[in-house]
C-alpha cells in the first residue's frame, strides 16, 4: 500500500501509521485557521479551561 509516498507492507501498518502521525504531531503541534491559529489540543484545553470558569457576571 502506498499513501503519499510511503509504502507500507500492510493495511494495517498504514492504519497504525496515519494514527499515530494524526495523534502525535497534527493533533498536538499543526496550528489550524479554525482554532485561532492554535493547534487542535491547545484549543480544547483552552476551551476547557475557560468553560470552567463560569459564565462572565
Amino acid at each position: 500500500m502506498n499513501v503519499y509516498r510511503h509504502t507500507f507492507a500492510t493495511r494495517a501498518e498504514a492504519r497504525l501509521r496515519i494514527a499515530t502521525w494524526i495523534t502525535g504531531f497534527y493533533n498536538t503541534h499543526r496550528l489550524h485557521s479554525v482554532c485561532g491559529y492554535h493547534s487542535p489540543i491547545d484549543y480544547e484545553h483552552d476551551h476547557r479551561a475557560n468553560s470552567a470558569l463560569g459564565p462572565a457576571a
